[in-house]
């Protein structure tokens, strides 16, 4: 069973998925261990490693750690084209199709795809879309592009069917890392209702309560840094992990 099919039956069985962002350069290599597996016996579905920046070289040693201390998936959410480690289980393979910068829609994929290929590493094409949370992101900075705006949920619907037609695996709408305000429910659930692609949702999500409204609006994967980084405790991972996974989907594929 590839990664990909791994994180779709995971989402189909449980009502979604939660999937945790490790940013290497906020977090210390040395409390990786505990982190993944206190989230690991907490009910998270797998990780995501990746960082806008990635300041501190230990890339593929904190994924290598990650993946010693876990037996979900451990994926490579790249910020740029140097994150790339034959250590993870798979890649996000993504374009920024919010975007119109023609290097993050095709230009770095182009220079990663032989390292990918290299590496035998499992790609998952992913249509990344940035939503505007209402300042500016990380992800917004350093891609050099606008995210869609927040109340245009049919601006959202147009890019994620042209994704669909284009044949990426996954679409994912993101606020950005720490947003004041994530992607509102209504976008969520247009995009679900016009499209069969699986949609991950993530950036500003605080609460397990707003986790529980994106899965019922037709969110398949939630996920959460920033929140975890302030107080990654065991039992706010499993409140995020219950209200992930008991809400009924409105929207079912």
């Amino acid at each position: 069973m590839t990664v990909y099919e791994r994180l779709l039956a995971t989402s189909k069985s449980k009502g979604a998925a939660y999937l945790v962002l490790i940013d290497p350069d906020k977090t210390n290599g040395n409390d990786i261990p505990d982190f993944v597996g206190t989230a690991t016996a907490s009910g998270v579905d797998g990780f995501l490693i990746g960082s806008s920046l990635l300041l501190d070289g230990t890339f593929d040693h904190a994924i290598a750690t990650a993946r010693k201390h876990t037996n979900v998936p451990v994926i490579i959410f790249p910020g740029g084209i140097q994150q790339i480690s034959k250590e993870a289980d798979a890649i996000l393979f993504l374009s920024l199709i919010s975007g119109r910068n023609p290097e993050h829609l095709i230009g770095s994929q182009v220079l990663a795809a032989p390292v990918i290929k290299r590496l035998n590493l499992e790609a998952i094409s992913t249509a990344y879309m940035l939503i505007d949370s209402g300042k500016m992101t990380a992800a917004e900075f350093m891609s050099n592009t606008k995210p869609i705006p927040r109340n245009k949920p049919d601006i959202a619907v147009a890019h994620a069917l042209a994704a669909e037609y284009l044949g990426f695996k996954l679409i994912y709408l993101e606020a950005g890392s720490g947003a004041d305000r994530s992607v509102p429910e209504e976008m969520v659930s247009s995009v679900a209702h016009h499209c069969t692609v699986p949609l991950i949702v993530g950036g500003g999500i605080s609460t397990p309560d707003e986790a529980h409204r994106k899965v019922s609006a037709g969110a398949s994967f939630i996920v959460t840094g920033t929140v975890l980084e302030k107080n990654g405790s065991p039992a706010l991972m499993k409140e995020f992990a219950a209200a992930i996974h008991s809400p009924r989907r409105i929207h079912s594929h």
